[in-house]
């Protein structure tokens, strides 16, 4: 009788999960039942860019890896990735499809398409529950779960999210240079991005959203550079398929517009870190140190979870970082 390895049989079918939640996609789906198999050297939550950067570095160390991920990156709107070397202008598709693709050939790492929902610590390692039941075991975590941003309830804001809608110039600046640009915030942090973003544009407008709560120094200082404020309550974004027109205003005005900047408040994806042991930071981050280990042994978180420096190319140094970090513990472990 013909001898199938458990990798092959994966590979010849797979099996639709309903997900939710967690960022990136992969090609390959497996689903199996509580048994010997689900045991893993490092279980990976989370399969963008870090989680896949850490599976790369882990599979390369011949370690046993599941990465678990439901296909759903906070970046999934955003045209184009820029400031990442040799990839500068790729969609955050075609980058991350091509990376797991490149991870996909390491015999020893496995995908799991669904959500993580619960963790436990357990003798010699954790049990990652999923939200269709199974369990996996793994002697080491790593959260690569990104973040969620929280926008504003306002009509047309979600839609060009990541198009014409931002949160970052070093990401988009470059592309919507000296286009008539606005930025919503208000109070000191809207004054230190305005005197930022003005490095890009002199068509800048400031919205707060309601009355402003800059200081009379701070208004004084954005209006000598030509920076306008205005404090209308803003209605909704007129838009064509993401691409910003326009602010439609409370009482009815508008004022056109092309891109917007809006760096947006942001949550945890979820709270498994934290039911854990792993502290946060005030700003809401999961605490690390320099190899990306959280403040409970074992567990390592990597990317946007951990560092507002939210780019492809820090979030898959981190990954790496945490995946070489962990094998090269583990080595030492067992030797």
């Amino acid at each position: 009788m013909m001898q199938i390895s458990r990798r092959d049989f994966i590979k010849m079918g797979t099996i639709a999960i309903q997900t939710i939640a967690l960022p990136f996609s992969s090609s390959t789906i497996l689903k199996y039942n509580m048994a010997p198999e689900n045991k893993f050297d490092v279980i990976i939550i989370g399969g963008s860019y870090s989680g896949l950067a850490a599976g790369m570095a882990l599979g390369r160390a011949l370690r046993k890896v599941l990465i678990i991920d439901n296909g759903k990156p906070c970046n999934r709107q955003t045209p184009h990735s820029h400031n990442f070397l040799t990839n500068d202008g790729k969609t955050p598709t075609e980058i991350a499809a091509l990376a797991n693709r490149q991870v996909s050939r390491y015999e020893t790492v496995e995908f799991f398409n669904g959500l993580a929902v619960a963790a436990k610590q357990i003798e010699k390692g954790f049990q990652i529950q999923v939200a269709t039941g199974e369990t996996f075991i793994a002697k080491k975590l790593i959260f690569a779960t990104g973040i969620r941003d929280i926008l504003p309830a306002i009509d047309g804001f979600a839609a060009c999210w990541g198009i014409s809608v931002l949160h970052c110039p070093y990401c988009h600046g470059y592309e919507v240079r000296n286009e008539k640009t606005g930025i919503f915030l208000n109070g000191d942090a809207a004054f230190d991005f305005a005197r930022l973003i003005a490095n890009w544009t002199t068509d800048l407008t400031l919205f707060t959203n309601g009355p402003s709560s800059l200081s009379a120094e701070q208004s004084a200082k954005l209006e000598s550079h030509h920076i306008k404020i205005i404090e209308k309550q803003i209605e909704k974004l007129a838009h064509v398929k993401g691409h910003l027109e326009s602010i439609v205003f409370s009482d009815g005005t508008t004022t056109p517009l092309n891109f917007l900047y809006a760096p947006a408040p942001f949550e945890q994806h979820g709270t498994i870190p934290q039911s854990l042991g792993c502290e946060l930071s005030e700003d809401g981050y999961i605490k690390v140190d320099h190899l990306q280990e959280t403040t409970i042994k074992g567990i390592y978180a990597a990317g946007d979870n951990v560092s507002r420096m939210r780019t492809v190319a820090n979030a898959v140094s981190m990954g790496t970082t945490a995946g070489i970090a962990i094998s090269k513990k583990m080595i030492l472990e067992e030797f």
